[in-house]
């Protein structure tokens, strides 16, 4: 899955699995696979402590018939379960999960007594989402039984379970229906066992008005219109159904095949008018031809090809690294409107957002394309990655994320867009929001006990993913890609169709490598934080020391017990000047001497593979940032990003000083080229402004100097840009119109986006707003201008062209600096906004220094309406940072903690202690830098008017 920090993810027939893992229907009874998966569960229960959180293990699934209903009329669904049980102890009663279903009255029938039994009790646990069926005898232990279960339910606009999408078409509201799982809705959908270990295999049917497209996981079987009395072949059980659903309507029935064993939460089916676009690819291994698909509304089918596209060229490429065939017989994708996450993995029918797999090519701009490609890569991974081989429980959530993340987002991405650099991007895509989330004391280890369900939707962030991500990264550049993949290939074919942890992914590696990879990992995954390593020099080379890196740079000695086991990557030049860099290095202890030439130029963490930072004395940084400065310098351009994201954490944590960090950014950005480390450059000035906003004599330095900086490449690139250009350009071209735009330091960018718009406001004709500046234009129109520029935007909200143009107009809108229009926004959240698009409108208003303070009360205000409208979904735990992440006085904390206290955080508590950790660490490093700030900056802008 791709969180919304990220983003997201579709009919026919292609291969069939082995005989011995798979049976199609009827079959109910697989013997191989109940075997199995006994031993397995039995196996893995052994090992676990049952607790009011988990689900008793005396009753599994080995098979679900679901048959779901739907009206979209009536925004109503329903239907039965019948569900083929192992009974591994003597019970009478049967616990499973259901959340907000009404239940009919269930049914047993048990093999060892060729009987039906009805419940005679039944007990509801709301709070754990269960329910528990009473059965006037015992069901015996080692024998099997068939569950049968009705259940009715309601389609709602929740983005979770079951739901309702709506999407216009001609200035009319019509509506589909689509499900997401993840972590632990499928039980808002039917009854079921709700865990990842329970995996089981799942024949879905689906009832549904007749014009309309039913989709599942596997391809359809039969689809048949319903006629009373001339269904001949029409189990008893649906016509049954079918006899009790509006009269009015015509109706049809779709089966498809069964799945392979699966876990609940990957079940996906969806119901609605939708068309679809297809390729065909021919997979490397099993030779057969996979038909590859994406579905949509047919308003946006049009944008849906690149997605695509990018399906089919990673798909065989997968199968060829990982060396298991893809299991399924298709892939479809299916893009909706509203989607709580950015995309979903669903086994055979992604599911995701538009913006994450939508793209008009004649509007598209870089990062559009790179937010589609990445999603539709990294869901792609987990066909594989999560869905063949499923973490037991969510304790080890990064084993699917944090693999699916290097994968689909580096090693994959790379091999069909190496124009894109992946390996470069991800440091600043994620390596550095990993090392920024752990530096605080309020982060979590990357493996993190999730007993209850509130917990577990929070662990989906950046310690999950990226950190994950990092760390894998760090053990493949370690041990080198190939056997790093080689690794995973026999990790995934000793556990296909199983529950693994954490020892068993390193000890497929630690057998394609030869080396311990358990215990050099073991620290990383389990402990929370990462080190910093402090460099000093002697006359036989270096000293190195290992410490606990915390933003305030203050650490506990109870929270620096941790020993890493770090991979140094050293980068040393011999007298010719030749570089070298020896991978082999690992520092196991607190210190150690390293013997070298340091009268050469030397770096650790070559490639910034590492996840830690470097900490050197101010003498060798500057010689380093002299060194990186130069044509063909020895350090590359990962490294030269890595130099940046180091002083800029170290000199917030107070290991370095502000004024070093601001040395370092001026020499590089006198000579750099390379687009990827001005975006550091940029970051890391946007951030001074955003942390000192409140001391504006001294943001008008940093944005004089960001305008010194960036004006000059605006006039040496232009506005133009050409199909034929480097991608480097084009993006460098991009980023600094929109800092030196941003600034408000330089009128003539400001007028030339502004023009743009107006042209586009008196015409229609938005020619002249090139699909890379959008974002720019859209701001510098609103922040600049009045309510007509306002309005306009607006409008391009309501009824975008593409969906990065409505996320565009979104963060303009919250840009304005009109205290009347920015009621109006906040009028216009509450009343008409998605669900889904929330999140944009406040990282808008984070950003806005002038409407910080009222998003703050605008949240606090609304409090309770957010609390309702959001109830099952995420999007609590990213609104409670970004109203109140960006403040930075003590008062600020004082009134946070006050209007928090009494009030159920279960569903953001982590997010919350993040946030007020993080306004502390501001507070701190504004007390400590402001002055060296300061002064480092009068004596750039002396420099300056000489």
């Amino acid at each position: 899955m791709w969180t919304v920090f990220g983003t997201w993810r579709r009919v026919s027939r292609v291969r069939r699995l082995p005989a011995d893992l798979y049976t199609s229907r009827p079959a109910l009874t697989q013997p191989p696979i109940n075997n199995l998966r006994r031993n397995l569960l039995s196996s893995a229960y052994s090992t676990m402590a049952q607790d009011k959180y988990r689900l008793p293990v005396n009753v599994q699934p080995s098979h679900y018939e679901v048959t779901v209903w739907t009206d979209l009329k009536t925004c109503k669904f329903g239907g039965f379960v019948n569900i083929s049980l192992d009974i591994h102890e003597e019970t009478s009663t049967v616990e499973l999960n259901s959340n907000d279903l009404v239940l009919g009255q269930a049914s047993i029938y048990s093999d060892a007594s060729q009987s039906l039994q009805l419940q005679s009790g039944q007990a509801v646990d709301k709070e754990q989402q269960r329910v528990a069926f009473t059965f006037p005898k015992a069901l015996p232990a080692g024998s099997k039984a068939q569950l049968k279960l009705a259940f009715d339910g309601a389609l709602k606009s929740s983005m979770r379970g079951y739901y309702m999408s709506a999407y216009e078409e001609k200035g009319e509201t019509k509506h589909y229906a689509l499900t997401q799982f993840e972590a632990i809705d499928a039980r808002a959908a039917f009854p079921c066992w709700d865990e990842p270990l329970l995996k089981a295999t799942f024949a879905i049917t689906m009832v549904s008005h007749a014009d309309t497209v039913n989709l599942s996981n596997m391809p359809a079987i039969s689809e048949e219109a319903y006629e009373p009395g001339n269904n001949a072949n029409t189990d008893t059980e649906i016509s049954k159904l079918l006899s009790s659903l509006p009269a009015e309507h015509k109706w049809k029935i779709t089966k498809f095949e069964t799945t392979p064993p699966m876990s609940s939460y990957i079940v996906a089916y969806a119901n609605g008018p939708f068309v679809h676009l297809e390729q065909k690819v021919v997979m490397p291994l099993s030779g057969k031809t996979v038909p590859l698909r994406i579905y949509s509304t047919p308003d946006v089918i049009h944008q849906a090809a690149f997605a695509l596209d990018v399906a089919a060229r990673v798909i065989p490429i997968y199968e060829t690294v990982f060396d298991v065939e893809y299991p399924l017989p298709k892939l479809d994708t299916l893009v909706a409107s509203d989607f709580d996450a950015g995309a979903m993995e669903n086994w055979g029918l992604i599911t995701g957002r538009t913006n994450a797999l939508l793209l008009d090519p004649a509007r598209a701009d870089i990062h559009a394309q790179k937010n589609v490609a990445k999603t539709q890569s990294h869901e792609v991974a987990h066909m594989w990655f999560g869905n063949i081989t499923t973490m037991r429980w969510w304790d080890n959530l990064y084993l699917n994320e944090g693999f699916a993340t290097l994968m689909g987002e580096v090693i994959i991405l790379n091999k069909i867009f190496p124009e894109w650099k992946a390996n470069s991007e991800f440091i600043s895509d994620h390596l550095h929001s990993a090392l920024a989330l752990d530096a605080k004391l309020s982060s979590h280890p990357i493996e993190v006990e999730c007993p209850d369900a509130s917990y577990i939707d929070q662990i989906f962030d950046a310690l999950s993913y990226s950190k994950a991500a990092s760390v894998l990264r760090m053990l493949c550049d370690y041990v080198g890609e190939e056997k790093f993949l080689k690794g995973v290939s026999l990790y995934l074919k000793k556990n296909l169709y199983k529950n693994t942890v954490t020892n068993d992914l390193f000890e497929g590696i630690s057998t394609a490598t030869g080396l311990d990879t358990i215990s050099i990992m073991d620290n990383w995954i389990k402990k929370q934080g990462f080190p910093v390593i402090t460099v000093t020099e002697n006359a036989n080379g270096i000293h190195v020391r290992q410490d606990r890196f915390i933003e305030t740079g203050q650490v506990d000695p109870k929270e620096n017990e941790t020993i890493w086991k770090v991979p140094l990557s050293i980068l040393t030049v011999d007298k010719d000047g030749k570089a070298t860099v020896d991978k082999s290095a690992l520092l196991e202890d607190r210190e150690t001497d390293i013997t070298l030439d340091n009268s050469q130029a030397f770096k650790l963490n070559a490639g910034t593979v590492g996840v830690y930072r470097v900490l050197y004395t101010p003498e060798r940084l500057a010689k380093i940032a002299a060194e990186a400065s130069k044509d063909n310098s020895i350090f590359s351009l990962d490294d030269r990003m890595g130099i940046l994201y180091d002083v800029n954490a170290l000199s917030k944590a107070g290991l370095a000083k502000i004024s070093d960090a601001l040395t370092v950014m001026e020499l590089l950005g006198s000579n750099e080229k390379e687009y990827l480390v001005w975006s550091t450059i940029a970051e890391s000035l946007g951030g001074l402004t955003s942390t000192f906003w409140e001391s504006p004599e001294t943001v008008e330095l940093v944005r004089a100097l960001i305008r010194s900086l960036f004006v000059p490449i605006v006039k040496r690139l232009g506005y133009e840009y050409s199909a034929e250009e480097p991608l480097d350009v084009t993006q460098l071209r991009t980023l600094a119109i929109s800092m030196a735009g941003g600034s408000g330091q330089d009128q003539g960018v400001i007028d030339e986006l502004k023009s743009r718009f107006a042209h586009y406001m008196s015409t229609g004709d938005d020619s002249k707003i090139p699909a890379d500046l959008q974002g720019s234009v859209f701001i510098a129109a609103v922040k600049y201008g009045g309510r007509a520029e306002y309005e306009a935007v607006l409008k391009i909200q309501e009824n975008p062209p593409t969906p990065t143009a409505r996320i565009a107009a979104i963060r303009a809108m919250a840009n304005t600096r009109d205290p009347e229009l920015i009621d109006q926004t906040f009028s216009y959240i509450l009343n008409k906004s998605r669900d889904q698009d929330v999140v944009y409108y406040w990282r808008g208003f984070q950003s806005n220094i002038h409407a910080r303070r009222q998003i703050a009360t605008f949240f606090k205000q609304n409090y309770s309406t957010f609390m309702k409208r959001f109830d099952g979904n995420s999007t609590m735990r990213y609104l409670v940072p970004l109203a109140f992440g960006a403040l930075s006085t003590k008062d600020d904390v004082k009134s946070i903690e006050e209007f928090f206290e009494g009030k159920d955080n279960s569903t953001y508590h982590m997010s919350l202690a993040q946030t007020l950790e993080t306004i502390r660490t501001r507070i701190g490093y504004i007390e400590r830098s402001l002055d060296d700030l300061t002064g480092w900056l009068a004596k750039w802008d002396k420099r300056s008017k000489l």
